[in-house]
């Protein structure tokens, strides 16, 4: 028998070899493969006390926040039927055992019926029940037992500092029960709302705020509700680090409104000003205040005796009263005016100190109501 060439063997040696070097990184990967274990894990050790404070806040108020689901109705172009499609998500704060919910009013605005979901999985059909556009504030009501329920805890705005940690919670682009943090980052902010108009002393922060989040809380550091998130102010829609919300000192001033007439009625002394028409006349007279253009006939103003602005036969114009201030609080300008009389109730009565021919008269007036502009 005879053997193989040696340049066969030498071939078959030199493929060897070559395959050998080729199989080498896999034949030692799979060795090491075999021999590979998890690594061990190490121990924590324990939260940070902050991160303990809002893992505590997100469990303890959670339960009242509600996610809200909104259809709107739609005429089809082939069969004309109306029916429902569904048209978005927001957020909402339970607001007692009664079955109360707040959110935003454009939430639901052009909603043709809402559904309200809770923590434990449960949702409901929601009833609305009352709204005030101009604080873009909104009141619905669903059917769940009170047992059920968990009311939120309410705070005040009134003592927030520019610095304080935030928190807010809500359903961002349907993502229900996200939790983000910040710091109030501004105070008194005033925007402008396609839907509600402007809306006045909003509370600016930099807590993460996007679309689904309206409606929805922001809690302070004790986890007590603080406001209810509106807006962001975004050019791509979507957080930039500048969201708004209604401080709760107006939530909890509407709200109770709402759930009784369901509607909010401003308090009002009954005169017609402009900022822009009496601007030059009281610049000309060289004094700040409130220039009283016309009064309505059976007003509170009327009742007081305020004076109106007047035209002579000559074409002079002669000024009216002058409101400098309410209850001793100065006003230079409408919106000063109306922020004021913000924090009182219709059938509140108030003292205006007037600037009439130079003099200074105290007026008593007992302010009057209706649902839409204050004046």
């Amino acid at each position: 028998m005879h053997g193989l060439p040696l340049s066969r063997l030498l071939f078959w040696a030199a493929i060897l070899f070559l395959a050998s070097v080729a199989l080498k990184p896999w034949l030692e990967d799979l060795f090491v493969s075999m021999q590979a274990e998890p690594r061990a894990v190490t121990a924590r050790g324990e939260l940070a006390g902050d991160e303990e404070a809002t893992i505590e806040i997100f469990q303890r108020a959670s339960p009242s926040v509600a996610y809200i689901a909104t259809t709107a109705p739609l005429l089809s172009p082939w069969t004309r039927n109306l029916t429902e499609v569904r048209r978005g998500t927001g957020s909402g704060v339970v607001w007692d055992r009664d079955g109360h919910v707040v959110t935003n009013w454009h939430v639901i605005e052009e909603a043709r019926s809402a559904r309200v979901g809770l923590s434990d999985g449960r949702s409901y059909n929601a009833q609305f029940v009352g709204a005030s556009p101009e604080h873009d504030l909104a009141v619905l009501r669903i059917g769940a037992s009170a047992a059920r329920l968990q009311p939120a805890i309410i705070g005040s705005s009134a003592d927030l500092r520019v610095g304080q940690k935030v928190l807010a919670i809500g359903n961002p682009f349907g993502f229900d029960y996200s939790l983000t943090t910040g710091v109030v980052s501004a105070l008194d902010r005033t925007i402008l709302s396609e839907q509600a108009g402007e809306i006045r002393r909003l509370i600016q922060t930099d807590a993460a705020i996007n679309p689904g989040n309206s409606g929805g809380p922001l809690l302070d550091s004790a986890g007590r509700l603080i406001g209810i998130n509106t807006a962001i102010y975004s050019p791509s829609g979507s957080f930039s680090g500048i969201g708004f919300a209604v401080p709760v000192d107006t939530v909890n001033r509407v709200v109770p409104q709402l759930i009784a007439r369901g509607e909010y009625v401003r308090p009002r002394i009954g005169f017609y000003g402009d900022d822009d028409i009496a601007g030059p006349v009281l610049k000309e007279l060289g004094v700040e205040g409130v220039l009283v253009l016309r009064v309505e006939p059976r007003s509170p103003a009327a009742r007081a005796g305020l004076r109106g602005t007047q035209v002579s036969g000559a074409g002079e114009l002669i000024p009216g009263d002058i409101i400098q201030r309410i209850d001793g609080v100065p006003v230079d300008s409408m919106a000063a005016l109306i922020d004021l009389l913000e924090r009182y109730d219709a059938g509140d009565t108030v003292t205006l100190d007037v600037l009439r021919d130079g003099a200074q008269v105290p007026l008593d007036v007992t302010l009057g109501g209706r649902y839409g502009r204050l004046d």
